[in-house]
């Protein structure tokens, strides 16, 4: 299906603004709440934003479109927003989940297809939040579809998510490098992993092409860790020395510094309140990526051209 014409069917100017200003609004909702989904976990920051980025990387190199590379970057930023349906108590577990447990984490898919039900943009990542977990072999969830049944944006954005999530430390585990786990996705090609994705996110992973997205909350932005109990501290493009940061598993408080022109996470001693350990997004991060998906699509420019019909069919 056409991106631009779908879109057409949903999109309408609002009052003193244009298609394009429409369209990022509804974008940045989406996005702001995977963005809430995501701060309530402290060991997963900058998850959706990897994902997002890997998700890009393979898309363009198994030569989709510039439209459908931003559709599929999308879907790898909003692939978790059903883990909002998620318990704290087992989304923030230290340690393995029981079976009972993880039976809850695999309704996480479908909570986030229920919560797209109805929202204009919500045919552009479907496929990535319902269906990312599914499997060539048929053994995924929910819907146990296999080989060419999983959109390709799902395959994609499966692989990208099981990367991340093997390079990124859990209390339970270390991170795996990066060769490590490339050669676990090449393993599992056609079972776990679609082949032919596969096979491309393994050539990026062996010619460095991921090294930058690895370890980093935004481009140019390495993870820093508390160093009390190991929970990420998510550092945004615009702090800069003597901004606090405050671990949301402790509580404990950092203030920023410069060491060999990087920004580094210095324990004050002190304990963060209420108020600190409110979750926030990162809107300057957002808002780029909103307006590169709206200039990549490109709303404003396509929706302008004679024929194409505004407003609902």
């Amino acid at each position: 299906m056409n991106v631009i014409k779908q879109l057409s069917r949903w999109l309408t100017p609002r009052e003193g603004g244009n298609m394009a200003t429409h369209a990022g609004d509804l974008l940045a909702s989406l996005l702001t709440m995977a963005w809430f989904v995501e701060a309530r976990d402290p060991y997963t920051g900058g998850h959706l934003w990897r994902v997002s980025r890997y998700a890009q990387l393979l898309a363009e190199r198994a030569g989709f479109g510039p439209a459908d590379v931003a559709r599929i970057s999308l879907g790898g930023f909003l692939h978790d927003l059903g883990k909002v349906g998620v318990p704290d108590a087992i989304l923030r577990k230290p340690g393995r989940l029981t079976e009972e447990e993880y039976a809850v984490i695999r309704t996480h898919p479908e909570i986030g297809s229920r919560m797209l039900s109805g929202h204009p943009l919500a045919y552009l990542v479907q496929d990535a939040v319902l269906l990312h977990h599914e499997r060539p072999d048929g053994r995924g969830y929910p819907h146990r579809l296999a080989g060419s049944a999983i959109p390709e944006m799902a395959r994609i954005v499966g692989i990208c998510d099981a990367f991340d999530a093997m390079t990124s430390y859990r209390p339970y585990r270390s991170a795996l490098p990066r060769d490590e786990a490339i050669a676990i996705i090449h393993e599992h090609r056609g079972s776990q992993f679609d082949a032919q994705f596969a096979d491309g996110f393994v050539a990026l992973g062996r010619t460095g092409r991921l090294d930058h997205v690895m370890g980093h909350s935004d481009d140019g932005i390495p993870l820093l860790a508390c160093r009390i109990c190991g929970p990420t501290l998510v550092v945004h493009r615009e702090h800069a020395a003597g901004h606090r940061l405050y671990c949301r598993n402790c509580a404990g408080e950092y203030e920023l510094a410069v060491q060999d022109n990087c920004l580094i996470a210095n324990p004050t001693g002190k304990k963060g309140g209420a108020v600190d350990l409110e979750p926030g997004t990162d809107n300057e991060l957002i808002a780029r990526t909103v307006n590169a998906a709206v200039e990549a699509l490109p709303v404003a420019k396509l929706l302008a051209l004679p024929g194409v019909p505004h407003g609902r069919a």
